[in-house]
């Protein structure tokens, strides 16, 4: 059974001041599309179990559920599995857990792991080891869907941000809100991927690529990939599959 991590990440302080202002960004506003998207591509239906690893909030939790989608929210924010819980449709769960800790052995059918929820937000070299936990999670011919920052795009367009090249990670300066408009200062550390990069940590993982899109939040399509979309969503799957099935 998974365990609740006793070491504490710099992402929960972030989390405990914004609440559920965090869905007042831009970025969340997409969740509908995306699940679209998601559905489709990941054959979902009410026969499959998906995990939302970093889930938030559960933005994308909630939408699939409303949809007779049986899913677990796992975040390392014990305040937005709270606000996950609250109001929650039937079908979602949520619980409060360490992405690094994460021990679930074949129990789901699918994992989503987007806007950098438990991916992004580690450590250089982090990544391949929970590539590896979200593989183990599922069972038969599961299947992961996986967002990751674009490399590219924040070496051009984020002027606002500091870029480790050794690491791969964007550091920025910037402000966030509470529930009641209170500001505080930030440090945001975003590691951020190649293509090819994340081709090789999938593989690394005993997973197979069967697309890797260029995307947006709320606007995921099938594009290739390019230089100048923000994100990479990577689908993959423990049997190969060909990407022209």
């Amino acid at each position: 059974m998974p365990t609740e991590a006793e070491d504490h990440h710099w992402f929960e302080g972030l989390a405990d001041h914004m609440g559920s202002a965090y869905l007042r960004y831009s970025f969340t506003k997409g969740t509908r599309q995306e699940i679209d998207f998601l559905v489709e591509v990941l054959e979902l239906d009410a026969s499959t179990r998906v995990l939302d690893v970093g889930c938030g909030p559960g933005r994308h939790s909630h939408e699939l559920a409303r949809r007779g989608i049986p899913v677990h929210g796992i975040d390392i924010s014990r305040r937005f599995i709270d606000i996950a819980r609250d109001g929650a449709p039937t079908g979602a769960t949520f619980e409060r857990l360490d992405v690094r800790s994460m021990r679930f052995d074949g129990e789901f059918d699918r994992v989503i792991s987007l806007c950098q929820g438990g991916f992004g937000l580690l450590r250089a070299g982090q990544d391949e080891a929970v590539l590896a936990s979200m593989k183990r999670a599922l069972r038969g011919n599961g299947r992961i869907a996986l967002s990751a920052f674009n490399a590219y795009f924040s070496v051009k367009y984020q002027t606002d941000a500091s870029f480790d090249v050794v690491t791969g990670t964007a550091h920025e300066l910037t402000e966030i809100r509470s529930e009641q408009g209170e500001v505080a200062p930030v440090d945001l550390w975003t590691t951020c991927y190649t293509p090819r990069e994340l081709r090789f940590i999938v593989a690394s993982a005993g997973l197979y690529v069967e697309n890797l899109w260029s995307v947006e939040p709320g606007k995921y399509v099938k594009n290739p990939p390019t230089v100048d979309s923000p994100e990479y969503l990577v689908v993959a799957s423990i049997q190969h599959r060909s990407a022209f099935e």
